[in-house]
């Protein structure tokens, strides 16, 4: 019998951070037609918190491995926040991960197979292993291990989606 996504998320007993407030000006998310585009998310803890390190110097591979894993699972938390229920979403279609590391660092694409795995694990090996990209960064913001964006495919069989607009405060200083 064929699991739903979230049936396949409940199976993993993993749970969700809390979705994050953008820290900047920008969207957690945004849907054109039938794709989601997911801005680039850290990991953040249940408690709301970010993990962080540079790869190869305050955290090795496999710690990194599982700080994209737990990004995975804030990006899950904007899709279910903004969309209501993974399973309005069908199909990864790309994956681009980022890893603060240290110049001679080399596995780049093991870290992120932290998040890719999870999404396999979420929308099974056909529909949740899309197209990726997996860098090395001098630097991340608040000096997080990783930061992955993804871009999504919606069911066919949903009605356009309105996508709950997050709320984003500017404060301009006076010179």
């Amino acid at each position: 019998m064929l699991q739903t996504p979230e049936e396949n998320l409940q199976k993993t007993g993993f749970s969700l951070p809390p979705a994050p407030k953008p820290a900047g000006v920008y969207k957690p998310m945004i849907q054109v037609e039938n794709l989601v585009y997911v801005s680039g998310h850290g990991p953040v803890l249940d408690e709301g918190i970010l993990i962080k390190g540079k790869v190869g110097y305050d955290i090795n591979a496999d710690a990194a491995k599982l700080a994209a894993r737990q990004t995975g699972l804030t990006i899950l938390a904007t899709l279910k926040a903004n969309l209501g229920s993974l399973d309005k979403i069908k199909k990864v279609i790309k994956v681009f991960g980022m890893v603060n590391c240290t110049l001679n660092f080399e596995q780049h694409p093991f870290v992120i197979n932290g998040c890719s795995e999870l999404f396999a694990e979420i929308w099974g090996s056909e529909n949740g292993v899309g197209v990726r990209s997996a860098v090395g960064m001098g630097s991340l913001p608040d000096n997080i291990p990783v930061e992955i964006e993804a871009v999504f495919e919606l069911a066919d069989d949903e009605d356009e989606i309105s996508i709950t607009e997050s709320v984003t405060e500017i404060e301009i200083e006076n010179a």
